[in-house]
């Protein structure tokens, strides 16, 4: 079992909730450097402990523990998100365009 790939995506889906590591182990039940290690790899997490996060998180188990998980817009919005914050004010505008650059062109193929 990969466990720092789930710890990943347990992190993915925490961030697209707006939950914070202490905000989630809160709601789980245990403590933040628990879900820290969690969330890097560094431990093992038991079955109720996963099932716990799942049910705070509004995902299946299968979502953290498949390898592929099924493309959820929310988790990709916020990964999306995530990579945008990475850009200075400065560079933003280029990112954007790009992006709108990107759709632009995959719309066309559809076609």
């Amino acid at each position: 079992m990969r466990y720092f790939e789930i710890g990943q995506r347990i992190r993915r889906y925490r961030k697209a909730c707006g939950f914070s590591q202490e905000t989630l182990a809160g709601r789980v039940g245990i403590s933040v450097t628990h879900m820290s290690h969690i969330e890097t790899g560094n431990t093992k997490l038991s079955l109720p402990v996963l099932a716990k996060i799942a049910e705070e998180l509004s995902v299946g188990t299968d979502a953290l523990l498949s390898d592929e998980p099924k493309l959820d817009k929310s988790m990709l919005s916020a990964e999306v998100r995530e990579i945008l914050d990475s850009f200075e004010a400065d560079e933003l505008p280029v990112a954007i365009e790009v992006l709108r650059a990107l759709r632009d062109a995959m719309a066309k193929r559809r076609e």
